[in-house]
């Protein structure tokens, strides 16, 4: 047969740099079948005239919901689709067979060197070309409201490293739902080390299961780019600040960085009370990171549009999710006293003389401080 597949991600998304795994999943999957696999786009499907060969099965995968797929094309008889980004959380798995398929890292090469000619560097496909990439584990128990990753109820182990892990390929990419959230996850990491390979978790790693044996391997890894965990929430601050202080005994520099969500309203109310409020607690969840040298990178829910606050939640995010201002400047600085931080300032004056002059630099003396007297004291 000839299959064609289709990343939808790939198409639809102006920046988007690692691959699809289903669809590599997929085409291993039909290889092996002896069957002809090919990456193709909307516009050879789109009606018989605009055919350049018959495909007996096209399949389109998405992980964004935010993702366009043009109308009609879910209609053909011969397509089939699926993932998070069609139906989020309630997405089919794939086939037993087909999800435990080696993937086919050739599958992006003729796209990569079509891209290449057209001028884009070779490093901005180093997740298509460096590295081999997999799930260790499935699953994850908190089941936040604002997450896909709620089919489960707890964290499994879901395949070995012999699955996905190409020798030919340096480094390892790891697409987890919640790795420390598994019971064995320390011997997980000793195999990894083993490896001898770099390696990363894509999609970040739960700081509230952190222990100091799991600091301890983490920090003596080969680990590629910056350690990333989460704050989406101001009521976990007191286990957060627990957890980072584990951390800090093992790491700490500015390569530890935590997604901080906003704009979500648990309430679903979204009023003006909601939107003070969440501005506030981005402020205390940034001043409570850089206690310990942490980041936060700010991941505002696609409803921070409506708020009051607009501006603030701009300014918040080109602070934080850029390294060298955010430890270069105080929110006031970045902002340059715009007219929506003087308007702030001068109905919230409290909130302003607490949060928007604090640098890392600061926070972090004072820290240290603090643990100066403690330990004269004792």
């Amino acid at each position: 047969m000839n299959i064609g597949i289709i990343d939808a991600d790939l198409i639809g998304l102006q920046e988007h740099n690692f691959p699809n795994l289903a669809c590599m999943k997929i085409s291993s999957y039909h290889k092996k079948q002896n069957d002809n696999t090919r990456l193709i786009t909307y516009s050879e499907i789109q009606g018989q005239s605009l055919f350049t060969e018959t495909f007996d099965i096209v399949y389109i995968s998405k992980v964004f919901t935010i993702t366009k797929v043009p109308n009609g094309i879910l209609n053909l008889s011969f397509v089939k689709y699926g993932g998070t980004g069609f139906f989020f959380d309630k997405a089919e798995n794939l086939p037993y067979e087909i999800e435990h398929s080696f993937p086919d890292y050739n599958l992006y090469n003729n796209w990569i060197k079509e891209k290449i000619l057209l001028g884009k560097k070779e490093d901005y496909f180093k997740y298509y070309t460096d590295f081999s990439i997999g799930f260790l584990t499935r699953g994850c128990f908190r089941k936040c409201d604002f997450c896909v990753n709620k089919k489960y109820n707890k964290v499994f182990l879901h395949s070995p490293l012999s699955e996905f892990v190409d020798k030919s390929r340096p480094k390892i990419c790891l697409y987890d739902d919640n790795f420390l959230g598994y019971k064995d996850c320390v011997n997980i990491l000793k195999e990894l080390q083993a490896t001898k390979k770099p390696f990363q978790f894509k999609g970040g790693l739960d700081i509230r299961t952190m222990t100091e044996d799991r600091a301890k391997l983490l920090s003596e890894s080969k680990y590629v780019g910056n350690f990333i965990f989460a704050f989406d929430n101001i009521k976990d601050k007191n286990i957060i600040e627990k957890k980072l202080a584990i951390w800090n005994k093992y790491v700490k520099n500015e390569r530890t960085v935590l997604y901080t969500l906003c704009g979500f309203d648990r309430n679903n109310k979204y009023d003006y009370d909601f939107w003070l409020q969440d501005i506030i607690d981005l402020f205390e969840r940034t001043r409570i990171l850089m206690k310990y040298d942490a980041r936060p990178y700010v991941m505002r829910f696609e409803r921070w549009k409506e708020s009051p606050f607009y501006q603030l939640y701009v300014f918040f995010s080109q602070w934080t999710n850029g390294t060298v201002m955010f430890y270069a400047t105080s929110f006031r600085e970045n902002a340059k006293n715009h007219k929506s931080l003087i308007d702030f300032e001068n109905k919230y004056p409290e909130i302003a003389a607490k949060y928007f002059d604090m640098k890392v630099e600061n926070i972090a003396v004072r820290m240290k401080v603090k643990e100066l007297i403690f330990n004269f004291e004792l």
